[in-house]
């Protein structure tokens, strides 16, 4: 008895005549009703997912791919190759997103500034006689390799060994490990006095750093999409250089 009089109430709600039109009964829809003979208990739905073409609905997977829940900072459902669909890879793939993101912010930021400062195209600084240490473009090839492998190895290592690499290293009068481990505990955001020495994801109190999550997830959002106009940046600097051309050049700078 008490079953069926709980479940014409809910039927009762979600009328038209009660609950008031269509808007009040998506409402109702996005919530999840647990009931039972002693209490009813209201558990709010998770937001809805946002698509990179918000116009469009349906489109299977190509707009709304189902291996991407939105969990991910930036997330919007784009991804038409299906790169994502194995965990694994997609873990790998936002990883590798997120560093060459960052890459690309500080390229763009020092291709205007380097070319505003000596004048020199971004692209010859390097070997420029005028520069503070000219190098050719092999010796500079190379050392890049060479360094960024390191780096690179490195960050490998830690990323399927998380904090593998935060050891006592560097200088002996340096806390080292500490600086470098994760303050966070999450892949990517290490967080911490050593990298972000502003606070602006966390405060340190009695010398310690507290990452605050709300801040953390904003920044992430933030980061993520000024990555990834970095990226888009970067691309077309190189299609300009092909040609010869430089950013401040075609802005008429």
């Amino acid at each position: 008895m008490a079953a069926a009089t709980s479940g014409a109430v809910l039927n009762g709600l979600g009328s038209s005549f009660i609950n008031g039109g269509k808007k009040s009964q998506a409402l109702l829809a996005g919530t999840n009703r647990v009931t039972s003979s002693k209490k009813s208990v209201v558990v709010a739905a998770l937001p809805p997912k946002k698509s990179w073409i918000p116009a469009v609905k349906g489109g299977g997977n190509l707009i709304n791919p189902e291996w991407l829940d939105g969990s991910l900072p930036g997330d919007y459902g784009f991804d038409p190759l299906g790169l994502g669909k194995d965990p694994a890879f997609l873990k790998w793939y936002r990883e590798a997103e997120l560093i060459h993101g960052r890459w690309a912010m500080a390229a763009v930021v020092g291709i205007f500034v380097g070319q505003a400062w000596s004048g020199i195209p971004w692209f010859e600084a390097g070997a420029d006689p005028g520069a503070i240490a000219p190098f050719s473009f092999g010796s500079l090839l190379g050392t890049q390799l060479l360094l960024m492998g390191w780096v690179e190895s490195k960050r490998w290592v830690d990323f399927f060994n998380p904090e593998s690499q935060s050891v006592e290293w560097a200088t002996p009068w340096s806390r080292t490990a500490e600086n470098f481990a994760n303050a966070t505990g999450e892949q990517g955001y290490p967080g911490g006095k050593f990298f972000d020495p502003l606070c602006l994801a966390g405060t340190i109190k009695d010398g310690v750093y507290i990452p605050d999550t709300e801040k953390l997830d904003r920044l992430k959002v933030a980061e993520i999409k000024h990555a990834r106009l970095a990226m888009v940046a970067m691309l077309i600097f190189y299609f300009e250089a092909g040609q010869g051309k430089t950013p401040l050049g075609a802005l008429g700078l």
